[in-house]
């Protein structure tokens, strides 16, 4: 197989930024696309080339011919998707190779099965991975949705057939609510993801979500770079996410190891990919899904592993082989994600816009920032309300805690709302600094964290205006400085 020389990146925002960044340190050129809403990307400029998709400014992004084409015309060998879009798409993947085009992914096959979870929970079962009861194919109407739930015990998960990141996701205590529940799920099912069929299983009550991360190549290696702890969520949309987790068993832990690499070896599963999990109280173990595309939260198993994941993919699509056995991996210390969000946490999570007045970044040793925004850069509306990451890596669980707490209070946003005073909070919980936390977490802390949060944010902001007004009254030579 010829060598990748230049790739487009059917993305936007921080993951642009990250592809770009891989590229440039395998010498391969990039090019950006961007839509008239992301005009001013920082991306934009940091890429070899690129070139604006004009209309629908979110349309721009899931237009896969016109981005193909438009691949073919800058001379591209391949497209790496990054995540959202058309990052999980088999028929994107397919085109990309009906052009000549490498996908820097899955095979077009692997990204089908996965993003069919009925399908995926059988192939999931049938070769020998634990899979949480439920209905074996979708349900498309509520009376039978409804017979499966009774057959199967409330309380219940509705979930879309096709689709993730929390959409189309309804927990079902009662069986009374079950038909208004699943109709609203059936509702956002269609206005995500284009269809509405959904299925029932069981609902495991304050489980853990533990991902492993999967690496694997066109000969048959596979290699797992240990597992995620993703439990700290909200509306099933992850907030926190930590590597490795700070209170699983060992014991667990081999055993998801285990199944990881061999579910994924037995399918001849290709390029980087991450096998989602549930672990109940009594450390039973439940596959929910596969993701067949790079995960946000990947910076927090490169800081513990040293493996730029981004690199691997573009090598793994190049077709050579893993340039390492899982023996000689080397994992060193705990590191932690957190998603800045454009969002308000004290009113509802209420998403803020606007444009950023000041901006400053946290840094020093062990700190990373992976962000696309910057002073002067307006937050559309019309977007998801993540901006950007800040991750922080430390050899032991206490010291990545205290860093995250230094880091976060040094991160200063003005402009508009984020979710930095709710981290902010977290940080300094009992629980969350013992490791005590399941995916009933943030629901039980978060009205107090609210009322906290807010309150240390409107002394930072205090404390920021003071020093400004200083300097602006220096600047002006209204103060004097005297000794």
């Amino acid at each position: 197989m010829k060598p990748i020389r230049k790739i487009l990146i059917a993305n936007r925002g921080e993951v642009a930024m990250r592809i770009i960044r891989a590229c440039k340190e395998l010498g391969k050129k990039s090019v950006a696309i961007f839509s008239e809403a992301d005009i001013d990307g920082v991306w934009i400029r940091k890429a070899d080339e690129c070139y604006p998709i004009l209309g629908d400014p979110v349309q721009a992004y899931l237009d896969g011919e016109r981005i193909v084409s438009l691949a073919k015309k800058a001379g591209c060998d391949a497209i790496h998707p990054g995540y959202g879009f058309l990052s999980e798409s088999a028929e994107f993947a397919r085109l990309c190779e009906e052009n000549g085009l490498v996908f820097i992914g899955p095979k077009p096959e692997h990204i089908a099965l996965f993003g069919d979870k009925t399908a995926s929970k059988k192939a999931m079962k049938e070769v020998g991975v634990p899979v949480i009861e439920g209905t074996e194919e979708a349900v498309a109407d509520v009376g039978s949705g409804l017979a499966a739930a009774r057959a199967i015990g409330f309380p219940v998960i509705i979930k879309a057939a096709f689709g993730g990141g929390g959409r189309g996701m309804r927990i079902v205590e009662r069986e009374e609510d079950f038909a208004e529940l699943f109709e609203a799920a059936r509702k956002e099912a269609v206005k995500f993801f284009g269809r509405g069929e959904l299925f029932v299983e069981k609902y495991v009550k304050n489980p853990r979500h533990i991902e492993i991360q999967i690496v694997a190549d066109k000969y048959g290696n596979v290699v797992h770079l240990r597992e995620r702890d993703c439990s700290i969520q909200r509306r099933h949309q992850k907030v926190i996410e930590i590597a490795p987790s700070p209170r699983l068993s060992d014991q667990v832990r081999r055993e998801l190891y285990r199944i990881a690499t061999k579910a994924m070896f037995r399918l001849g599963y290709e390029s980087v990919g991450t096998m989602e999990f549930l672990i109940d109280e009594e450390d039973g173990i439940y596959f929910i899904e596969m993701n067949t595309r790079v995960q946000v939260e990947h910076p927090v198993t490169e800081m513990i592993s040293g493996i730029d994941i981004i690199q691997r993919m573009i090598e793994i699509a190049e077709g050579d082989k893993l340039i390492f056995l899982q023996e000689e991996l080397k994992f060193r210390g705990y590191a932690i994600e957190f998603r800045i969000n454009a969002e308000d946490p004290a009113n509802g999570f209420f998403p803020s816009t606007g444009t950023i007045t000041r901006f400053l970044s946290p840094g020093g040793p062990g700190v990373r920032m992976d962000i696309g925004v910057y002073t002067g850069y307006t937050v559309s509306p019309v977007y998801d309300s993540m901006i950007g990451k800040l991750i922080v890596w430390a050899l032991d669980w206490k010291g990545a805690v205290a860093k995250a707490r230094r880091a976060l209070d040094e991160f200063y946003i003005e402009g508009l709302k984020t979710n930095i005073p709710l981290h902010r909070a977290i940080v300094r919980d009992d629980d969350f600094i013992a490791g005590r936390f399941t995916t009933g977490y943030l629901d039980a802390k978060l009205e107090s964290f609210n009322l906290e949060a807010e309150n240390r944010l409107e002394a930072e902001e205090e404390k920021v205006r003071r020093i400004a007004d200083m300097i602006e009254a220096i600047k002006s030579k209204k103060l004097t400085i005297r000794h």
